[in-house]
């Protein structure tokens, strides 16, 4: 039966068993204590006794009553052998009494101390992938089952956020998605299979499907950048902060030269931390690639790294239009593009690129920050944990470049 697989069940054996047997204990030891100290005995010699009537002159007169007597010792051993059976039986009957009375104190004590895990499992069942805002939030003292619903309180807030996250992001993706989809659909429809488009509309029409697949891709390799740093475990390896600054500058710079910009470096040494290599080169490649795209004709743009206290910071510094101070906050949310997302080429970025960033830079326990004023460029900062770093201090607020 289910109920004596339960754990309620086990715990009213136990605690009964453990109730009898000290009890049983205490009521051996007693009963041998009685024993030893009375030493009981039965009567084992018995005497026939008559009685006599004793007259006024003395004589004795015979009764006709026998009697059996014994010796006052013996007597008194046989009314301690008696008193210790009574003590047997009563101890027994008490046994008895004690196993049925603990059955029931242990029932009871049990499902009081089972309560809160009854709880938790009807708040466990209620609970679905759909929805995870039910919480179980167990009241009364601080003890091992609290913290267990609290662990389980803490681990549903995580996978709530998760699985928040995850359906924003497939509805921002299919958002995403539906434009260029329609975009090719539509010039399939009016051009492409149409027998009336001349062949510059045609070739009008090859260009503007090849953007949008262009723009799909893009967008399919961000998300699939998003969902690996997601799944991935990251890679304890030690890094120099500025070897991976110097190598994501060097990959752009055959293409900050095709727009007459000007890469320039002041990296520090003995910049190590803890972490992946290659996510930290794609997030400052992210960022390069964003300064390149927006930088004016001939500008410069500026790479740096440095330490302050027990914090790293790596920074990209250009010369763009800058970011409104209403819309610093939302920068690196995923699909966020602001009025200068637009590049030279005219084409329409992902708004995954610094999205892609800040869950990079979060993932290694850092932060990452922006600091801009429209029309003189933006400074964006990503702060890292030293590998020596001993404290518990947050990163810096103002921009070390």
């Amino acid at each position: 039966m289910r109920l004596f697989r339960s754990i309620r069940f086990r715990l009213t054996v136990l605690y009964s068993t453990l109730l009898f047997a000290l009890a049983g204990t205490g009521l051996a030891v007693a009963y041998v204590a009685v024993d030893r100290a009375v030493d009981p005995k039965p009567i084992t010699k018995r005497y026939e006794a008559h009685l006599v009537k004793l007259k006024s002159d003395g004589r004795t007169v015979p009764t006709g009553t026998t009697l059996e007597v014994a010796e006052v010792q013996q007597i008194e051993d046989e009314v301690n052998l008696r008193l210790l059976q009574t003590v047997r039986d009563y101890s027994l009957i008490a046994l008895g009494g004690l196993f049925v009375a603990s059955l029931g104190i242990g029932w009871v004590l049990s499902g009081r101390a089972l309560r809160p895990v009854g709880s938790i499992v009807r708040t466990t069942r209620e609970i679905q992938a759909t929805d995870l805002s039910r919480r179980i939030r167990l009241s009364g003292p601080r003890d091992e089952l609290r913290d267990l619903g609290d662990t389980i309180d803490s681990m549903l807030d995580r996978l709530d956020h998760a699985f928040r996250a995850q359906r924003q992001l497939i509805d921002d993706a299919s958002h995403e998605l539906r434009s260029p989809l329609a975009i090719i659909r539509a010039n399939l429809d009016a051009s492409l299979t149409s027998p009336e488009a001349t062949d510059a509309e045609r070739a009008a029409a090859v260009a503007t499907v090849d953007r949008a697949t262009t723009r799909m891709s893009r967008l399919v390799e961000d998300l699939l950048a998003t969902a690996r740093r997601d799944t991935d475990s990251m890679a304890d390896t030690d890094i120099d902060l500025s070897a991976v600054a110097q190598e994501a500058g060097e990959d752009f710079t055959p293409l900050a030269a095709e727009r007459g910009l000007r890469l320039r470096y002041a990296l520090g040494a003995d910049l190590v931390l803890i972490g992946d290599p290659d996510a930290l080169r794609r997030a400052a490649a992210n960022l390069l690639s964003n300064a390149v795209r927006l930088s004016p004709l001939g500008g410069a743009i500026s790479v740096a790294t440095g330490r302050v206290g027990g914090w790293l910071w790596l920074a990209v510094v250009d010369e763009g239009p800058g970011i409104a101070l209403p819309d610093q906050a939302r920068v690196f949310d995923r699909f966020w593009r602001g009025e200068g997302s637009r590049g030279g080429s005219g084409d329409r970025r992902t708004g995954l690129g610094l999205a892609i960033v800040r869950q990079i830079v979060e993932s290694h326990g850092g932060q990452a920050a922006v600091h801009s004023v429209p029309g003189a460029g933006s400074t964006f900062v990503l702060w890292l944990p030293a590998a020596d770093r001993d404290d518990d201090s947050p990163p810096p607020a103002s921009s070390p470049a």
